[in-house]
């Protein structure tokens, strides 16, 4: 049964109904809701259907769950922000403790998927699933991969194995944790790939199968800041690389700065001593990589305890910004508890 948001139950079914979990899918735009474009062949207007009508397009979603949908924000990944994250971090959280649903399902753009099931994953403290998903093709593409990713992220919203795997993503006839999912092709399907842990599961239209037990996670306590996410900019190194990225960011009276550093968070001994000052002025420094895979270890080419610096560990850059944000608006900002917050997370 599928129902929109504020609709009442018809109970059509009831011995049937009675005993299917309730799904609530927020829906907030993307690929998975694009629609064609004159622009080309395979140009398409991304968020052009609504969340009601790509769940009820799907065949067989009823028979996996009773589905009720809400419209939460109707745009391009590209344009994700804060203000939505926090929207749904509310959403979910006022769904489970009210017992609405039994899990929740986010339909979402995918090149910033990963940031906004990361910033979940930190944020809420909940044991039921909370699965995103999206498309790489339009719903009104040939080959559109939207319906068969929906059904299978509801399967997988739906099953008691999901519950105490934290916050995650499915695509592609695939299950992947929100801490090391990451978007690795402009278009291919598969785009979504784990580099450091591999895939949490496999799914298809029959079962769901995970590669190890859900166990107990240790969960940073981060709370929704109040007064929204500070300021903290990602500076890309490069060879021939100067000063000049850093400096605007401390202009910009950024509250971090995160280094996507070539090789192992490295940068230009210029680009080094600027963040060693801007570290000395109490901004969060983190070394991350653009390489997308391995670690990024302490005291290995940067002496990171001299310079005040925090090291990622296997967390990209947009991902670090992210735990970078919230530990700030947790009033944690000094070198030694934001790199203790970075080592109890991995």
């Amino acid at each position: 049964m599928i129902l929109a948001a504020g609709s009442p139950a018809v109970r059509a079914e009831p011995a049937r109904q009675e005993h299917l979990p309730r799904i609530l899918v927020l829906a907030t735009g993307g690929t998975i809701a694009g629609t064609a474009s004159a622009r080309s062949a395979i140009a398409y207007n991304a968020g052009g259907v609504l969340g009601e009508q790509l769940v009820a397009s799907v065949p067989g979603l009823d028979q996996l769950a009773v589905i009720k949908a809400e419209q939460v924000s109707n745009i391009g990944s590209q344009d994700m922000n804060s203000q939505v994250w926090t929207q749904l971090a509310k959403r979910i959280k006022q769904a489970f403790d009210r017992n609405e649903a039994d899990g929740v399902v986010i339909t979402h753009g995918t090149d910033t998927m990963e940031e906004t099931a990361f910033f979940l994953d930190n944020v809420l403290d909940v044991s039921k699933p909370v699965v995103l998903v999206g498309a790489m093709r339009p719903s009104s593409a040939v080959s559109a991969d939207g319906p068969g990713n929906l059904y299978e992220a509801v399967e997988v919203a739906a099953s008691e194995k999901s519950r105490n795997r934290g916050v995650l993503v499915v695509m592609n006839d695939t299950i992947h944790t929100a801490r090391v999912v990451t978007k690795t092709n402009t278009t291919s399907v598969q785009t979504f790939l784990d580099p450091n842990d591999g895939p949490a599961g496999l799914v298809d239209p029959a079962s769901i199968h995970y590669f190890m037990p859900a166990a107990p996670r240790h969960k940073l306590a981060l709370a929704l800041p109040s007064a929204g996410l500070p300021r903290v900019e990602i500076v890309y190194a490069h060879a021939d690389m100067d000063a000049d990225q850093i400096e605007a960011a401390v202009h910009d009276h950024a509250k971090g700065i995160v280094l996507a550093g070539v090789g192992d968070g490295n940068a230009s001994q210029a680009a080094l001593g600027a963040l060693e000052d801007a570290a000395r002025h109490g901004i969060v420094v983190v070394r991350s990589s653009r390489v997308g895979g391995g670690l990024v270890n302490r005291n290995v080419e940067v002496s990171d305890d001299k310079a005040g610096f925090v090291v990622s560990y296997d967390l990209n850059p947009q991902k670090a910004r992210l735990l970078t944000q919230l530990l700030i608006g947790n009033g944690i900002t000094t070198p030694a508890n934001v790199q203790q917050a970075f080592d109890d997370a991995y």
